[in-house]
């Protein structure tokens, strides 16, 4: 049986702290478990990618413990900052890195640390064909090493609207983000705020920990821009509760400013839910085409409220452009890729790093 060790920060799992990393590295351990891997699974407490000391120190004891030639699978987020912890280890360890967005100058991580820990690696897996190109644009790494596993989805039933792509209005829209500026919910309510269409409101599912600033901001937002009667924010759901507002849906809408694939697309799409959101990254790549072509959602500029508004706008007042992107939802929905597709592309990665 192969065997691989999985670093993974703490909190993988936690229901208050949903996120597409998250979920990633759950389903990939089950995965591979699957597959017949024996997986030794490490959380490392901290708060990555911003680690302390003590958080340095817990990785580095993990790290010395595996044995030598052993393979291990890092989260980047965990990896990317840590290359004085990492580099040490790199001659004795077959070290893969999973990328699911790169940090760069961000997140309290320079260009060089995150560079010198993907070159250190024997090789990179990015859940995106976007973030592929980026990390070998930005980092210069030789190609036969950098891959793609791009997140898979789960099969479920359609949304009711969407089954016989009827005209509803349209008006249930879902966010389903982190409340955090990255994710744009102020452009998000900006918008909202200027449409004479009173039929719309607004679902925002995510946590409101991370920055909880700016959620009092986006409160104030919501009551001056007078729509702070149809935006509900519902805190982080997952499982069936999830489900359930997916399931009340028109469409989903995100305002990013940077997603590197944006597994709530393929969510989304899987339900046969049509999509508005920002042109920015692995977001095109997740929403993909309908089979003749036709995109199962509108993309704007990101940071754009006014172009956030006229695609919600369109989306509320054009019966038929609604029946489109539910028919083109519905196409690319058949398309979308399962988790073992994502595990078994992991797994043959994994198994060319072990020889």
């Amino acid at each position: 049986m192969s065997s691989v060790h999985v670093v993974v920060p703490e909190g993988v799992d936690d229901p208050a702290r949903p996120s597409g990393g998250n979920t990633y590295d759950r389903r990939i351990c089950d995965g591979l478990t699957g597959l017949g891997w024996a997986v030794h699974e490490h959380a490392v407490p901290g708060s990555w990618p911003r680690p302390d000391t003590a958080a340095r120190a817990d990785l580095g004891t993990v790290l010395a413990g595996i044995s030598d030639g052993a393979v291990v699978l890092l989260d980047g987020l965990v990896a990317s900052s840590v290359p004085d912890v990492l580099l040490p280890e790199a001659h004795r360890l077959r070290l893969v890195v999973l990328v699911h967005m790169p940090l760069g100058d961000r997140a309290g991580t320079t260009h060089h640390q995150e560079c010198a820990v993907l070159s250190a690696a024997v090789a990179v897996i990015t859940t995106s064909s976007w973030t592929r190109r980026w990390v070998l644009d930005r980092y210069g790494l030789r190609t036969c090493r950098v891959h793609v596993a791009e997140p898979g989805v789960d099969t479920a039933d359609l949304a009711p609207e969407t089954l016989s792509l009827g005209t509803g209005a349209g008006g249930e829209l879902l966010s389903v983000a982190a409340v955090t500026p990255e994710k744009g919910h102020d452009v998000l309510l900006a918008a909202l705020a200027t449409l004479t269409n009173p039929s719309w409101r607004l679902v925002c599912v995510g946590t409101l920990a991370r920055d909880p600033g700016f959620v009092d901001r986006l409160g104030r937002q919501a009551q001056e821009g007078g729509i702070g009667d149809r935006v509900r924010f519902a805190g982080p759901l997952t499982g069936a509760d999830l489900a359930v507002e997916y399931a009340a849906a028109d469409a989903l809408v995100l305002a990013s400013r940077a997603e590197t694939y944006g597994m709530v697309v393929t969510e989304a799409l899987a339900r046969g839910l049509p999509v508005i959101a920002t042109d920015v990254g692995g977001l095109p790549e997740a929403l993909g085409y309908g089979a003749d072509g036709t995109r199962p959602g509108l993309l704007v500029p990101s940071g754009d409220p006014r172009s956030f508004a006229e695609a919600v706008r369109g989306w509320l007042d054009d019966p038929d452009l609604r029946r489109r992107l539910r028919q083109a939802a519905q196409e690319r929905r058949v398309e979308l890729p399962g988790w073992p597709e994502t595990s078994a592309r992991v797994s043959r990665v994994l198994t060319e790093v072990a020889g």
